[in-house]
């Protein structure tokens, strides 16, 4: 699979769990990027853990060995627009959602998750892993 994708959360989580059908992705895209955003959502979790140096390590060598896309204000001008949207249809999705497809939409990116509400943001190409 060909192509440049940015990582939802769960797609990070299930790479560091060394899933097997999310590594052959990986490793078969032309680019890959993480946002910011998930790593955001990964020191939570770590910090949630009962293992939080262990983890706080793993996503330290991820984050140092990976292309970061972070928010700038190209990036809240498409959160803004995506979020009007997806209110105006009724179906909010999780703000880090929101930040997340916004980085993907503005690099022209395909994003990489298993959160089917994706599919509401218009325009945004998705790929379930």
């Amino acid at each position: 699979m060909n192509g440049s994708f940015l990582l939802d959360t769960n797609i990070v989580i299930a790479f560091l769990a060394e899933e097997v059908v999310v590594v052959n992705h990986v490793t078969a895209a032309d680019e890959v990027f993480i946002p910011v955003v998930a790593l955001g959502e990964l020191y939570y979790g770590a910090h949630e853990s009962s293992r939080v140096r262990a983890n706080l390590a793993r996503i330290a060598e991820l984050s140092g060995t990976s292309d970061v896309l972070g928010c700038d204000v190209a990036t809240a001008r498409r959160y803004g627009r995506i979020k009007s949207q997806v209110h105006r249809r009724g179906r909010p999705i999780p703000e880090a959602d929101l930040w997340i497809a916004a980085i993907a939409a503005q690099h022209g990116l395909t994003l990489a998750s298993r959160d089917r509400h994706f599919a509401q943001v218009e325009g945004l190409p998705l790929a379930v892993w």
